[in-house]
């Protein structure tokens, strides 16, 4: 979400739609483009892996020298309950508050607790002492605690499009949330958004929440944001831009795509591209066990998925259909680290395998698929971010 909301990073020339956006390619080499900066700055981010702080340390500090201190490695609840006893302090004047608050619990993936969550806010077994509040199935709570004590003008919230059918959890986060700020935002209905209908080659499905602050919206958007039928003037929701049947929009990007110039595993100098899962092939009727069609938008790139990330090729006898890739003597093997990350539309230039930090901490190959699967696809979070900063003058009056 970060990389999409300050723009500036490398994507397919095939994921921008020059039709509709026209201006957002800075910069085009071959079949990539380098798309326009945003207007907005990332001032503050968190998260409790290690790991995945060191990732995002590495690629955003070559423009902020200030990354480090920026990232606070620590649970947003323990953040929220040292800024309400004056310990800690969020960054003010904030403009926008973006979060994807924990979703396995609500993922058709999961066990679907939903808020009944059994882990606890670090990711560890709830124990019996622990407030239920502070489970990871309620962390939108926190996130919630965030926007009071910030007030930004906007925030937007992320979760698996699971969580729209697991009884009415979708209506009581939009009800919560509207509670922030002493029921100071409009939060407009939550919307599932589907990645590869904006350039991504991924068919993943995700709920966005908006929330607005009343106190800074001009008196036309808060009456258009009101309504139940947003007019598209004033939907924060992007327009979609690609499409696998719409000829008016431009066509899906497809995994061939997205696999553009890599090299196998043992002829690249990439870290990422070299690595892969070595988890054996567990028969057809178990996750992760298919291969990826070239043809086609990849499969929805999996946080837990316990090696079994899903595979480049399989062989013959496993039911292959890269026939010609096999015949050239090409092995049966899962997607690499840079593959599930081109999938999810990160630049190339984000590096997920690393060395021990100053802080000793490393990043290995099962880290980095899970920092990439827990992650929003930069372009699909471009598309956001790019929407929301063309309306902000209808919504604020600035």
């Amino acid at each position: 979400m970060d990389i999409g909301f300050t723009g500036k990073f490398t994507c397919l020339k095939k994921s921008v739609n020059e039709k509709i956006h026209p201006d957002w390619i800075e910069k085009e080499t071959g079949k990539w483009v380098e798309l326009a900066p945003t207007g907005f700055e990332t001032v503050f981010a968190n998260d409790i892996r290690p790991d995945a702080k060191a990732a995002w340390v590495s690629y955003f500090e070559k423009e902020n020298p200030n990354a480090n201190s920026i990232y606070q490695l620590t649970s947003i609840v323990d953040l929220v309950k040292q800024a309400k006893e004056g310990s800690f302090s969020f960054p003010k004047n904030i403009d926008i508050v973006t979060g994807g608050f924990p979703c396995q619990d609500f993922s058709v993936a999961g066990k679907r607790l939903g808020f009944n969550s059994q882990k606890s806010h670090l990711g560890k077994k709830l124990s019996a002492d622990e407030p239920s509040v502070e489970s990871r199935g309620q962390l939108y709570m926190w996130m919630r605690d965030v926007v009071t004590l910030t007030s930004p003008k906007i925030f937007i919230a992320e979760n698996v499009k699971g969580l729209t059918n697991l009884e009415d959890v979708k209506e009581v986060i939009e009800h919560d949330f509207a509670e922030a700020g002493n029921g100071g935002y409009i939060v407009v209905r939550a919307k599932v958004l589907n990645a590869s209908h904006y350039g991504v080659p991924q068919g993943r499905e995700r709920v966005i929440f908006f929330g607005f602050n009343k106190k800074a919206l001009t008196k036309k958007a808060l009456e258009e944001l009101s309504k139940a039928e947003i007019s598209e003037e004033y939907n924060p929701y992007p327009k979609e831009t690609h499409s696998k049947t719409d000829k008016s929009l431009s066509p899906i990007v497809t995994c061939k795509d997205a696999f553009t110039g890599l090299k196998e595993p043992e002829e690249s100098d990439d870290k990422s591209q070299k690595i892969f899962s070595k988890a054996k092939y567990m028969g057809s009727h178990c996750q992760g066990q298919t291969e990826v069609k070239l043809d086609d938008i990849g499969p929805t790139i999996r946080s837990e998925h316990h090696g079994n990330i899903e595979y480049r090729r399989l062989s013959v006898e496993h039911g292959g259909k890269h026939i010609k890739e096999l015949e050239k003597g090409l092995a049966e093997r899962r997607l690499t680290v840079r593959e599930c990350a081109r999938i999810q539309t990160f630049p190339d230039n984000y590096q997920f395998i690393l060395p021990k930090t100053e802080n000793n901490v490393s990043v290995s190959s099962s880290d980095a698929y899970k920092i990439i699967g827990n992650a929003v696809p930069c372009v699909l979070a471009y598309n956001i971010a790019k929407n929301i900063e063309s309306k902000w003058k209808l919504y604020f009056g600035e």
